[in-house]
């Protein structure tokens, strides 16, 4: 058994990328994971990864620990899909103990040096699976652990919040996300569910290598400069977090996850231990809420 054994956990948009990392680790870690995405067959998608092969690798990932993979097919920009999603996960296991909100819709322009009035209306599809979705996806998980007193809600995010990233709406949903994550936790403190956002650097998914290998010459130093991390290695600190009895005294901070993950002895798949990039990108804007009283001050 392990020490997420018992333990339901729900990451969206897990069919590729730090979702799929994530969601590996809590299944090797003796979590039932429940893994959505919208990629079904093989070739779906320019890029590798389905829902239903992600959850079977959970699965697989999880047979010394008692883990397993629960695939859910879910657009989450589809308010119904995901009450259906919830419904789903109390009706089979009665509980759900970790949320991780990383569904993110990039746009196919996002690292192109435009301008946002050279880029299309169409880009505030961030903000609908990527804000928006996150808080439908939160309001479902704290209507199901606010009754049992438990629970864990991440959202995934990175330094947009205080250093340029990408473009306008891209870091102004990302802000969003922070911010949302902080006032939650305000909420959610009287039932002991935390609500926290990690801050990830440059995280090798399919995604990135492929943006990389096409278009590194135009993307800023910045990004380009930093060791990249494996998509596990949020997981891994994800992992640590749920299982830290402590929990509630990191609700409402924003923090980055190189950190964390130095603070609980995690090192990354390959060993190496994979550094904050607080010096180049910048801080974290908030702190945990604990002792600082229903305004969070």
């Amino acid at each position: 058994m392990g020490p997420l054994s018992g333990k339901v956990a729900l990451v969206t948009g897990a069919s590729r990328g730090i979702g799929r990392g994530i969601a590996l680790v809590l299944a090797e870690q003796g979590g039932t994971v429940y893994v959505t995405g919208r990629t079904v067959n093989p070739g779906d998608y320019y890029l590798p990864g389905t829902v239903g092969e992600t959850a079977q690798q959970c699965t697989e990932r999880g047979q010394a620990s008692g883990g397993r993979g629960i695939a859910a097919v879910c657009d989450h920009g589809d308010d119904a899909a995901v009450a259906a999603l919830f419904e789903r996960i109390e009706a089979e296991q009665g509980r759900l103990d970790i949320l991780v909100n990383n569904a993110f819709l990039l746009s196919d322009d996002l690292i192109e040096p435009k301008s946002f009035w050279e880029k299309p209306l169409s880009n505030l599809e961030m903000w609908d699976v990527g804000v928006r979705s996150n808080f439908v996806a939160a309001w479902h998980a704290a209507r199901i652990m606010a009754p049992q007193r438990s629970g864990l809600i991440v959202a995934i995010s990175g330094f947009a919040a205080v250093t340029y990233t990408y473009g306008v709406v891209f870091g102004t949903a990302k802000s969003a996300v922070d911010r949302m994550a902080r006032d939650m936790a305000i909420e959610l403190a009287p039932h002991n569910v935390a609500s926290l956002t990690l801050w990830q650097r440059l995280t090798l998914t399919e995604k990135a290598r492929d943006n990389l290998a096409r278009m590194g010459e135009r993307m800023t130093q910045s990004i380009t400069s930093q060791q990249g991390s494996s998509v596990e290695h949020p997981g891994r600190v994800i992992a640590a977090l749920a299982a830290d009895p402590d929990i509630m005294q990191r609700s409402g901070g924003e923090y980055i996850t190189a950190e964390l993950a130095r603070h609980y002895g995690i090192v990354d798949i390959d060993g190496a231990v994979i550094p904050s990039a607080r010096a180049t990108r910048g801080a974290p804007i908030w702190g945990p809420i604990a002792g600082a009283g229903r305004h969070g001050q």
